[in-house]
């Protein structure tokens, strides 16, 4: 038997639940700050790694989702401030969407700033209220609020310019 299974006092499919429970919503966060299905993919992994590494005790199931998605969006951040990131461009063109009409809100959203992007997402997607987002991102409700009123009138203006 592995010796890190032999130490852990959890089961080993504790972590292989949460990857099949959280996955899909992670990869949305971290695609919808990131831009590039690669690097959403690895932070992804990057998230449970760090999970199966710290083991940490959730109060509640809103906790435990919690705190994955408030590792994913720190993931993030590290990565759009490395060097690496602001000298690289994206391989794709287009994003995975089921519809058209998807796809096209999809690009439009990822034209967003990615401190847009993710309040965006976690409030229309995840359906997260201010207060939450605030607390997962580590910022103010106030700056949460400010940053949807202006991603809103972002989405606003480049729909706008598609119209004319």
């Amino acid at each position: 038997m592995n010796k890190v299974h032999e130490q852990s006092n959890r089961p080993v499919d504790w972590v292989e639940k949460l990857v099949k429970q959280h996955t899909g919503r992670l990869y949305r966060v971290a695609l919808t700050m990131l831009g590039r299905p690669a690097d959403a993919e690895d932070i992804v992994q990057d998230v449970f790694c760090k999970l199966y590494e710290k083991q940490p005790q959730f109060e509640t199931a809103e906790h435990e989702t919690a705190w994955l998605i408030r590792v994913a969006v720190n993931l993030c951040k590290d990565r759009l401030r490395s060097h690496w990131w602001k000298t690289t461009v994206p391989l794709l063109d287009t994003y995975p969407a089921e519809t058209d009409e998807q796809q096209h809100v999809m690009e439009t959203v990822l034209k967003l700033p990615p401190k847009y992007r993710i309040a965006i997402h976690l409030f229309y997607y995840e359906g997260y209220e201010t207060k939450e987002i605030a607390r997962l991102t580590n910022q103010t409700e106030a700056a949460v609020r400010q940053q949807l009123t202006r991603a809103r009138r972002m989405l606003r203006d480049f729909l706008k310019g598609e119209c004319i």
